[in-house]
């Protein structure tokens, strides 16, 4: 039987966000409305030319491009690589290519948006398509809306809305794959091009050593596959950072070496089978990622500003000892255990557990009294995972600037955080040895041990480990003292 005619004689993907060949939106419409369909990636110069030599994630991304190639190649197709500027490549290649449409999936960053816009425009000027995809997220932009037709900026109704509009037009509507396979002899047989090493795009080889989780498809199928058989414990395990909770796909999803709806199908099938709240756990978790996306989309100046405006009158702290605090924070000196354990973690790894992400982020807004945005942009720097939504959102939330973030007054008390989802001090022995002769009660406030155990132990304090940056309870009173400018009714205060 013969096929109908393509629309479209010879059309582009464009690779970003989204490194794999399997349920891929912009691959699959591409396919089915075009006779060739070329592929391609680009380490974008305007991003990549100014991260440091040992970034992690750029190792990440390499090691998942050469899988992404070796699996289109499988396939009859190929992937081009390039080092370059991408809003003047893209058209340059259609140019080349003789392409006649360029499909690709969104981003919803408003660098992102730009760049996209400005390509769409430099196309159309070639008489060449520009189409572009949903394909990170389960709903997008509008499509969850409140009965007023206006955005949330409170997560629960919001998730509510998200579950009643999925489930209201079946679980399979909305998480439903995109067929590759079936159309793969439309992949153009592209002539061999040699990918970019490390080196040449100006990156440390021994970088790829430092990822503690696999890269590609693969290393997103592996963990995945661990992880399913551990999600009905998910919302018992998920916030102690010494157990193995949870599920370590975050980098993998902001590249999109999974798809996010195989995961959200695998969580509504363990949900059906009514013996699961730790599947609802993990498919919140997912869920606060479409709102974070949404949040970005209709709210950018979450960017570089507050959500909640008046919170950019807080007057932070600022000079040589707001500086000398911040850097001790950054390296993992502030005195707190759990807090220098966390900051090491990130360190050295480039991963950081959820959980400890809200504490190390309380202590630097609350208990140093630093501005967020400057944690915000260490985070950005060192994470692997790193999202802008998310991380923005992480951050406004521990700042209580954001939508639905916890209210000023809720201070984390960073000794009983510790206490609390370290109890056996496991997780901070793994990051400062030099604390582990500590029993289980003295290892989580340090200062507070009586000199004798201190000196069994073999820790002297101020040369072993420091002293604390600051006395929480004093801290606490400050913070409440300087997020008096936007006090409304609060006559209160409380702490976890």
């Amino acid at each position: 039987m013969q096929e109908n005619k393509a629309p479209f004689q010879r059309s582009l993907v464009w690779f970003r966000r989204d490194l794999r060949n399997f349920d891929h939106a912009a691959l699959h419409h591409a396919l089915r409305q075009s006779t060739q369909v070329f592929c391609v990636f680009i380490f974008d110069k305007t991003i990549v030319d100014n991260l440091p030599e040992n970034d992690r994630r750029i190792a990440f991304i390499h090691e998942s491009i050469v899988e992404l190639s070796r699996e289109l190649k499988r396939m009859g197709g190929g992937l081009r690589v390039l080092h370059a500027h991408a809003e003047q490549e893209i058209p340059r290649l259609a140019a080349e290519l003789e392409i006649d449409a360029l499909f690709t999936n969104h981003d919803y960053e408003p660098q992102a948006n730009a760049r996209d816009l400005y390509v769409q425009k430099e196309l159309l000027k070639q008489n060449c398509a520009f189409f572009s995809f949903k394909d990170q997220v389960i709903f997008e932009k509008s499509e969850i809306l409140s009965l007023a037709g206006t955005p949330f900026s409170v997560f629960t109704p919001y998730k509510n809305a998200w579950l009643k509009k999925f489930h209201a037009d079946g679980d399979d509507f909305y998480s439903s794959t995109y067929p590759i396979e079936k159309y793969a002899h439309r992949l153009a047989a592209v002539k061999e091009h040699a990918i970019p090493s490390l080196a040449d795009l100006g990156f440390q080889a021994a970088s790829a050593r430092r990822m503690p989780v696999a890269a590609g498809m693969s290393g997103g199928r592996e963990l995945f596959d661990d992880f399913v058989h551990r999600m009905k414990h998910y919302d018992q395990s998920r916030d102690f950072p010494a157990v193995k909770g949870p599920s370590y796909l975050s980098v993998h999803l902001r590249f999109g070496t999974v798809s996010i709806r195989h995961l959200v199908r695998e969580a509504i099938q363990q949900i059906r089978t009514g013996t699961s709240r730790g599947a609802k756990v993990w498919l919140s978790e997912l869920i606060w990622r479409d709102f974070y996306f949404m949040i970005l989309h209709h709210h950018p100046h979450v960017a570089c500003h507050s959500f909640k405006p008046g919170y950019d009158a807080i007057p932070w702290e600022t000079g040589q000892e707001a500086d000398a605090h911040f850097a001790a924070w950054c390296e993992g000196r502030t005195g707190y255990p759990l807090v220098d354990a966390a900051m090491l973690q990130l360190n050295q790894t480039g991963y950081m557990h959820n959980r400890l992400r809200m504490i190390t982020a309380c202590f630097l807004i609350k208990d140093l009294g630093i501005d967020w945005r400057r944690g915000e942009a260490y985070f950005a720097e060192h994470l692997n995972d790193f999202d802008l939504s998310a991380n923005n959102g992480g951050w406004q939330w521990a700042s209580s600037s954001g939508c639905d973030a916890q209210p000023y007054f809720r201070i984390f008390n960073p000794i009983t955080q510790s206490e609390k989802f370290d109890p056996e001090g496991k997780f901070i022995k793994r990051y400062l040895p030099q604390l582990s002769t500590l029993d289980k009660r003295s290892i989580h406030a340090p200062w507070k041990a009586a000199p004798l155990l201190l000196e069994q132990a073999g820790i002297k304090l101020g040369k072993d480990y420091p002293f604390p940056l600051v006395d929480h309870d004093v801290a606490r009173k400050q913070t409440l003292t300087r997020y008096a400018v936007v006090k409304k009714m609060v006559t209160h205060g409380e702490e976890d």
